[in-house]
């Protein structure tokens, strides 16, 4: 049985730690949090080092990342992806006549996560409700939000007055997964129009990789996800559904080949991560006679820095140098069905919608409200006081 202290900072809804919320809730405004990114070259290294903090790692290394933000005047396409999506969002809000402005806030870059919720309070809006801009469970997709929303209530002196929430994971809900199967069936319409056979076609479904220790602690402590993980559990159920839609709609792709690949890994090579790379497997498909691949990047919500650069740079490299016709598939963004999609998942939240009236297109889902006890524990520093969940 868990008791209103299990959950810091919590609304009176979801107090009791239940995985799911049974009491409607008022919420005073949405906090959208970001990642952050920076907005020129001045701001490349800083930027690094808040992402970085306490790892110690020298400028010298953190410059063989920054030739990434460098090759683009070293903006990062994030900060004006969410500026847009806060937009859209604020549009659909007020279409559907609801009180509820939307404060912007980023963990690594300003506008920073501490300021904006100051910001909030002192105009009154203290009953906050966050979307993350990550679908997935993991440390750094999800706890690591929730870490900060505590660290801020703490150092900013609001948490006796300012209460966070968070909309629950959303990989599955047909407002994120709807993009993706638009982009796959574009694409292989493509393929096909180009003379490519549907057995020489090759989908991969990529997500950043994290460290094969902290995949197996994303999700529940309480339910076997397999090697992977809540995180990979949730990437290959998407999948799944991708394809499956895909098939209904070009019944000629039925038989299309995919699997779940990775990017962007950043750890020591000692250090074992979630594998394949993408580009390893891009290199591989030409000996399985494939001759074109779709790259899908359904671990992300929109198109920043490790989808520019690491897809449409590096992977379309590779898959140019293997011969092969690709195609890098669009993210979300602010597609307005997943707009509406998070509106909806506020309102559900509002309106505490019973677990069975919640849409989700996976076994895995829909969701839970609360983070459970144990969730998304970060291997090497543990657990740290966090808002939006039980504590471990």
């Amino acid at each position: 049985m868990t008791t209103a202290s299990t959950v810091p900072y919590a609304s009176p809804a979801s107090a009791d730690g239940a995985p799911f919320v049974s009491t409607p809730q008022r919420y005073d405004a949405i906090l959208l949090a970001g990642f952050g990114g920076p907005e020129g070259q001045d701001d490349v290294i800083p930027f690094l080092r808040n992402v970085t903090r306490g790892r110690g790692i020298p400028d010298e290394r953190l410059e063989e990342v920054a030739h990434h933000y460098r090759h683009f005047g070293g903006v990062s396409p994030i900060n004006a992806q969410n500026r847009a999506l806060k937009a859209a969002l604020e549009a659909e809000i007020a279409r559907r006549g609801l009180d509820l402005p939307v404060y912007w806030g980023n963990r690594n870059w300003a506008p920073y996560l501490g300021d904006v919720v100051q910001e909030a309070a002192q105009d009154g809006r203290t009953r906050l409700l966050a979307v993350a801009t990550s679908a997935y469970s993991s440390f750094s997709s999800c706890r690591q939000y929730r870490e900060d929303f505590a660290r801020v209530l703490e150092e900013t002196a609001l948490g006796g007055e300012v209460t966070i929430d968070k909309v629950r994971q959303f990989f599955d809900h047909p407002g994120f997964v709807d993009a993706f199967v638009d982009g796959v069936v574009d694409a292989v319409r493509g393929f096909f129009a180009d003379g490519v056979a549907s057995q020489a076609v090759k989908v991969l479904f990529t997500t950043h990789s994290i460290p094969v220790d902290d995949a197996l602690r994303s999700g529940p402590r309480d339910i076997d996800f397999g090697p992977g993980g809540a995180y990979e559990a949730q990437h290959r159920a998407v999948a799944e559904v991708v394809m499956a839609k895909v098939g209904e709609i070009l019944p000629e792709a039925a038989d299309i080949s995919w699997e779940l690949v990775y990017q962007s890994r950043s750890g020591p090579a000692s250090q074992p991560w979630l594998e394949p790379d993408i580009c390893d497997r891009i290199a591989e498909l030409p000996a399985e006679t494939a001759e074109a691949v779709a790259i899908v990047p359904v671990g992300f919500l929109s198109d920043h820095m490790e989808v520019m650069w690491d897809l449409d740079e590096e992977a379309l490299e590779a898959a140019e140098e293997a011969g092969l016709k690709a195609v890098r598939t669009p993210t979300p963004g602010a597609d307005p069905r997943f707009v509406a999609g998070v509106v909806d998942l506020v309102e559900e939240r509002m309106a505490a919608t019973p677990r069975e009236e919640r849409p989700s297109l996976t076994k895995l889902g829909p969701w839970y409200d609360v983070c459970r006890p144990g969730c998304c524990e970060n291997v090497r520093a543990g657990f740290k006081p966090a808002a939006a969940g039980v504590a471990p």
